[in-house]
């Protein structure tokens, strides 16, 4: 097609030809006293066209011998970019190979083009990667002092254009990472602060923050940044579940005394208090502190609705209260006997009552209770040990010691 167009507009050009210079009865005077120059028109234009060619072909030898020192100088420059660029690809295969001091050789080579170069030094993101990798390599190497020192340097460097920033945020995240290898939770808690809001949240940011937070033992903090991971679907949906836990759990096991445990129960999250382990933890390590009746407010909530529970989670829940049955009221046998015929095959329940009723010497009733879950093998041994002596601790109360040592001999059998 493209050719078809050209012999178009030649014949165009053909015709136009014709038609102008087809008669060649004009004529072109030139006086230049005492001489005079007569030419036909046809000639004149050919003339004319000729002397336009060679003075654009004159001007565009002159600015190319004008040019040429510049365009050896670019010439040169374009040179050292290509051998810094190299260098510094050369660096990166390196540290991906494991040749760390190799790899900090060639990112320091890069480096130097980089400096001796004038028109070079702007480029900041180039310098940043080749300190980067530099600092990389030595923290391999174990060389803290120039790794820093390297990490201070990019820290510096002013970033300019997308690729700065990013080259800049990669600076200060790996900084914050080589900090937790060197279990310097403080200084990687330091440069995490410093980081901009928007790269602050960002899934590898959260992630190191949780690693400083449980390294620094700030295990509210660590949970508070696991469920903006969560959140953030940085975790599956059954390791964030346990991450949540345990790191609720750890707060809790923070707190020296009951009212610290208090104020960290309040801190944590609504759906924190909703789990039955969290919720178990609590109650149990209140009621150490003497705090029993604290504690069943805590276990409350479980009691009232017992539906959806697990085997797990309910002898969680019974051991949390059996625990803190310690100025046990008779407003708490409802829920109890609720929880009970709303599982009749979970012994920790009927445990659980057992040990109400007795707290409330209500022997008759209680050890009914406590016989029908004493040898379910569902119920946890210790719970079934427990069960039998608190039945030889009732039958002592009625002076049958034979009982008494019956129910002591079907403990001790208990492995």
């Amino acid at each position: 097609m493209r050719n078809v167009i050209w012999i178009l507009l030649l014949f165009v050009l053909a015709v136009v030809a014709a038609g102008v210079f087809g008669r060649n009865d004009a004529v072109v005077t030139l006086y230049w006293a005492p001489w005079r120059l007569d030419l036909s028109f046809n000639f004149f234009v050919l003339l004319l066209l000729l002397l336009c060619a060679g003075l654009y072909l004159a001007l565009q030898t002159l600015h190319t011998l004008i040019g040429l020192p510049r365009r050896a100088r670019e010439w040169r420059i374009a040179r050292r970019d290509h051998y810094a660029q190299q260098a510094l690809r050369e660096a990166l295969a390196l540290y991906f190979g494991a040749r760390y001091s190799r790899s900090h050789k060639a990112a320091q080579r890069a480096l130097t083009i980089q400096g001796a170069t004038p028109e070079l030094r702007s480029d900041a993101e180039f310098i940043t990667l080749a300190r980067l990798l530099a600092a990389g390599s030595l923290h391999r190497l174990q060389d803290r002092a120039g790794r820093d020192e390297l990490l201070r340097q990019a820290l510096a460097t002013p970033a300019a254009g997308g690729n700065g920033r990013a080259a800049d945020e990669g600076v200060r995240l790996m900084a914050a990472e080589w900090a937790l290898e060197d279990r310097d939770a403080e200084r990687a808690l330091e440069l995490l602060a410093e980081l901009p809001p928007g790269l602050a949240r960002r899934t590898q940011a959260l992630r190191l923050k949780l690693q400083a937070a449980r390294l620094a033992r700030q295990p509210l903090d660590a949970l508070r940044t696991a469920r903006l991971l969560a959140k953030h679907q940085g975790f599956s949906q059954v390791a964030a579940q346990g991450l949540l836990r345990s790191l609720a759990m750890e707060a809790l096991d923070t707190a020296r005394d009951a009212d610290q445990l208090q104020r960290v129960w309040e801190q944590l999250d609504a759906t924190d208090r909703r789990d039955a382990f969290v919720a178990a933890r609590a109650a149990a390590a209140m009621a150490g502190h003497g705090r029993a009746a604290e504690a069943r407010a805590m276990l409350q909530p479980f009691w009232d609705t017992p539906q959806g529970r697990s085997a797990e989670e309910w002898q969680a829940l019974a051991e949390a209260f059996v625990r803190s049955l310690e100025g046990l009221g008779t407003d708490w046998l409802p829920r109890l006997e609720a929880a009970t015929h709303a599982h009749p095959t979970r012994p920790e329940l009927t445990y659980a009552l057992g040990r109400a009723l007795a707290q409330l010497q209500l022997w008759g009733k209680a050890r009914q209770q406590l016989e029908r879950c004493a040898d379910d093998p569902a119920l946890p041994a210790p719970q079934r040990r427990s069960a039998w002596r608190r039945l030889a601790e009732m039958a002592e109360q009625d002076e049958d010691l034979e009982r008494a040592r019956a129910c002591y001999r079907r403990a001790a059998r208990i492995e």
